[in-house]
């Protein structure tokens, strides 16, 4: 993550609902096939837990939770709707151009990520763009699934519970 000041400001929660709402499909740049990663807890909650067609990109994976991988954005057999990103700050840039190449119509960068520069260069390109939001976060917020990660207590609350 960049160091400097922030200065872009993302959708909204009403606007990245709509963002979800709208997606039907959804590639992971950067997926990985070991559990303990982030892409793979995603990946496993958004093939169990929605409807999008969820596909996997890694040059050097073959499959992961029994899907295939596709070495490129270009490689798949559709073009996503939304490229959700696991890569470094310096891939970014490059993945914002593969994005672009194959007409996605959202780039997402997960938690941590923050590239002021390819934000403005995928706005200007037209792309809707989410930084340093989880996808999975963001749906089960949205969708009712908090509770699969032990999130969701039934009180919305800014105050600490105490249990009787």
């Amino acid at each position: 993550m960049s160091t400097a000041e922030r200065t872009w400001n993302g959708p909204t929660a009403p606007e990245r609902l709509g963002i979800l709402r709208k997606t039907t499909s959804i590639a992971i740049v950067g997926a990985s096939d070991k559990p303990s990663r982030a892409s793979y807890f995603v990946a496993t909650y958004l093939l169990s837990s929605s409807s999008y067609r969820v596909y996997f990109v890694n040059p050097v994976a073959t499959e992961i939770l029994g899907q295939p991988v596709y070495k490129t954005l270009a490689d798949l057999p559709e073009v996503p709707d939304l490229v959700d990103v696991f890569r470094r700050h310096d891939d970014l840039p490059s993945v914002l151009e593969e994005t672009i190449a194959v007409g996605a119509k959202t780039l997402w960068l997960q938690l941590g990520a923050w590239h002021e520069e390819v934000a403005a260069t995928a706005e200007a390109a037209g792309l809707e763009v989410v930084m340093d939001r989880c996808v999975k976060i963001e749906h089960a917020r949205f969708h009712g699934g908090l509770h699969l990660a032990g999130f969701d207590t039934g009180v919305i609350s800014s105050k600490r519970q105490v249990l009787a």
